[in-house]
């Protein structure tokens, strides 16, 4: 099995910055896109920003100058540095991997959510 495990989020002032992590572990044979998503109360989930395997990377509009994503592939590790944060970014954060598995001669991928991590953006 594979397990998803964010980290970093919490209580920020606006304008301030924090930097979230996601590590996977598990079954590994590789893993291809990563991506982190955020979900505000009462809304849907929406993606903020995805990283390839090969490290192309892509943003929400909401989110774009101010959010980097980054991947350590020896560690597994995806990365989410905000800054310039504004209140409208509070949300619970869920870090997305599709990861490839390799059973009995066979490759499969599958797609592996964290539990979230909330971050709150308030002074």
């Amino acid at each position: 099995q594979v397990q998803l495990v964010e980290s970093g989020g919490g209580l920020v002032q606006p304008g301030g910055s924090l930097r979230l992590s996601c590590t996977a572990s598990g079954s590994i044979f590789s893993i291809n896109a990563m991506a982190w998503c955020r979900q505000a109360p009462g809304e849907q989930r929406e993606l903020v920003a995805q990283i390839t395997s090969g490290g192309s990377t892509n943003y929400a509009d909401s989110v774009k100058g101010r959010a980097t994503i980054s991947r350590d592939n020896a560690k597994n590790t995806v990365y989410l540095q905000m800054n310039s944060l504004k209140p409208e970014d509070t949300a619970v954060y869920y870090c997305d991997a599709d990861v490839v598995l390799y059973f009995h001669g066979s490759h499969y991928a599958s797609a592996y959510w964290g539990q979230g991590t909330q971050v709150t953006v308030s002074s």
